[in-house]
């Protein structure tokens, strides 16, 4: 008996369609999840939480500089109360689903939570994402999983989840880009 191309069609399309489904359920964000962006740059972490109006500015690496290393853009009222976390640990709640955006300042660099099972680059010029939803309290390593120059084995950085009342203490301490921007600007005319 010969097969033919229509019957190996039917049997190709049978074979990646639960891959399909499971693809789309794993790049398919939970309604309702938090964003915050996580920024690779030869050899820190930083990250960027949502202010009070719950929405992330813009940014642009044209806009990075001593005094805005993040690139965010200085114009947009929206990014004015953008919660910055240069070089320091990004906090979570526990059990609420979380969208990362991922962006590089420089070359190629790689989100990795080993705990999280979350892997994914970043490459110059784009946006990539991951989502995760934290379920255990405690402290977990992020790694740089992309070879990214001579510093790139100290390129790690740490994920808090904590309880939401522990959570909600730590954001209170933040310091917002607008408050960021200011001490910058203050700190120049002194100078």
């Amino acid at each position: 008996m010969v097969a033919h191309d229509s019957d190996r069609g039917g049997a190709v399309a049978a074979m990646l369609a639960p891959g399909l489904f499971v693809w789309a359920q794993f790049v398919t964000v939970p309604q309702g999840a938090s964003e915050v962006e996580a920024i690779g740059q030869q050899w820190q972490w930083s990250f960027r939480l949502p202010g009070e109006d719950g929405r992330l500015g813009k940014s642009d690496t044209l806009y990075v500089g001593s005094n805005n290393p993040l690139g965010l853009n200085p114009s947009d009222p929206t990014a004015r109360d953008d919660v910055v976390i240069e070089g320091d640990d990004l906090h979570l709640p526990l059990g609420k689903p979380v969208k990362v955006l991922l962006r590089s300042i420089d070359v190629l660099h790689s989100f990795y939570v080993p705990e999280f099972r979350t892997k994914m680059d970043l490459v110059p010029g784009m946006v990539s994402y991951v989502w995760f939803i934290p379920t255990k309290t405690g402290t977990f390593e992020i790694l740089c999983a992309e070879l990214c120059g001579n510093g790139h084995f100290n390129m790690r950085g740490k994920v808090v989840v904590q309880e939401e009342s522990e959570y909600q203490a730590w954001l209170q301490k933040q310091k917002t880009f607008a408050q960021l921007s200011a001490r910058a600007k203050q700190a120049k005319a002194t100078q």
